[in-house]
């Protein structure tokens, strides 16, 4: 297939520059055309790298068909090179405020309806299609479509606060949500009100939380490939900017808390220690992913204080246990990314802990996690269909251990993110559970509840 790859000698932010080596170079604006280039001043870089440093950063990006398409938009002009696999390298300049478009299929047509002028370039030897357009916007709910439509001086914070990766904030409203489910009144659905509150305070809380991951992290994940680009260990933000940025999250999460009752209101404020000193885990021992264990799943006892007044610990005990367990199993694949590069800089991790042991351990953990919920459930006097939810649960966790390569990246990072679905199964069979429950009597309920107060 005729591939090509994208070299680029540019006016990059000087955050940008000193991130990839360049900012010994000598870099000046280009005002022609040009065939000749310093490969001092050149880099090769992906197209997710070129799309998070450029300012604006690439908009399109494509195949069509069986050639290749490129079309790149930018304020202030760059200069491009395209250089096939035959070794033949053209440089040319994207002048400022154009799109550049080259189509290297026959018979093309500009589809998007534009007034254009297109000759074929004297340099490329191809059709180009210069136009003033601006980048092109589609209509888009995902989290990370909604970063990129974002003004550029916005996006480092969204970043900061993993905006477009909302699999974390899931993994935190996930135990919050079992417990409300599991406080409701039998034969009615989890409070609505209850299930706003904590997804609103489980995205507010996230981002403070990774706010403060990084602020303790930046100089590891300087170091690390999978990290290097989030906005501190760049440069893109001061820790002055994060810090003010921290404060606006947590301002909204006491607001978010101070809706509860006292009881929880206590309850809640005690988890920012959790939050605080779980990032210094990862210094001193290798279970740093047992504390966010602690951290992730403090929703598994809120929630039912915030639904009955008070915790019912025969009940949100094994909550808590089962969910901590499932934080152990998720975040030790997830660490299995970064092993290599944890070894070289010093950081501990479950990961390097349990080695080729990893597999047979997460195993005993999926054990613990089913029997906590299953005495979660015989405890609540649920009904079979939380029962098959366990099951279900059971299922995926050993399908998960079974299919997982651990030392491949990218699959121990798709099994991190399939942990979401567990967590709603779990949650969808709780208030089916829930709705086929008979409500107790009034005099055995005050007897069960006697404790529970507002």
């Amino acid at each position: 297939m005729f591939c090509r790859h994208l070299l680029l000698r540019t006016m990059l932010p000087s955050g940008a520059q000193r991130l990839l080596g360049l900012e010994t170079a000598s870099v000046s604006p280009l005002s022609s055309l040009s065939s000749q280039h310093s490969c001092s001043s050149d880099l090769y870089v992906s197209q997710r790298t070129l799309r998070r440093l450029c300012s604006p950063p690439v908009t399109q990006f494509s195949c069509l068909g069986l050639g290749v398409h490129h079309s790149l938009h930018t304020r202030t002009g760059i200069q491009v090179d395209f250089t096939s696999c035959h070794k033949q390298s053209k440089t040319i300049h994207v002048p400022a405020n154009h799109t550049l478009s080259q189509e290297l299929h026959t018979g093309s047509s500009n589809r998007c309806g534009r007034s254009s002028t297109t000759k074929r370039h004297p340099l490329l030897g191809t059709q180009c299609t210069l136009s003033d357009v601006q980048p092109t916007r589609f209509l888009a709910f995902s989290t990370k479509a909604i970063l990129e439509a974002s003004p550029p001086s916005f996006q480092p914070y969204l970043r900061l606060i993993r905006f477009d990766k909302p699999i974390g904030t899931m993994l935190l409203l996930w135990p919050c949500t079992w417990s409300i489910a599991l406080a409701a009144t039998p034969g009615h659905l989890p409070d609505a009100r209850m299930l706003a509150l904590f997804g609103a305070g489980a995205f507010f809380m996230r981002g403070a939380g990774c706010i403060i991951n990084d602020m303790w992290d930046s100089d590891f994940d300087k170091k690390v490939e999978r990290t290097k680009l989030r906005p501190l260990a760049s440069g893109e933000l001061t820790h002055f900017q994060a810090l003010v940025f921290l404060a606006s999250q947590l301002s909204i999460s006491l607001g978010i808390l101070l809706q509860l009752n006292t009881y929880s209101i206590l309850l809640g404020a005690a988890s920012m220690i959790l939050v605080v000193l779980y990032p210094l885990a990862k210094r001193f021992t290798y279970w740093p992913q047992l504390m966010l264990g602690f951290t992730f799943n403090y929703g598994a006892l809120l929630g039912w204080s915030a639904v009955r007044g008070a915790c019912e610990w025969s009940v949100c005990l094994p909550l808590y246990a089962a969910g901590i367990m499932w934080t152990l199993i998720y975040d030790t694949i997830y660490a299995h990314q970064d092993k290599y590069d944890d070894m070289l800089i010093g950081v501990k991790s479950s990961a390097l802990k349990l080695g080729d042991q990893t597999k047979p351990c997460l195993a005993v953990f999926s054990t613990v996690m089913i029997s906590c919920l299953t005495a979660t459930g015989v405890m609540c006097d649920q009904t079979w269909p939380y029962f098959a939810g366990v099951g279900l649960t059971a299922a995926h966790l050993a399908h998960q251990l079974y299919t997982v390569d651990l030392n491949n990246a990218d699959e121990c990072a798709a099994k991190f993110r399939a942990n979401s679905k567990l967590g709603l199964v779990l949650f969808l069979s709780i208030v089916a559970a829930n709705l086929l429950r008979k409500e107790t009597p009034a005099g055995d309920d005050a007897q069960k509840t006697d404790t529970v107060t507002d």
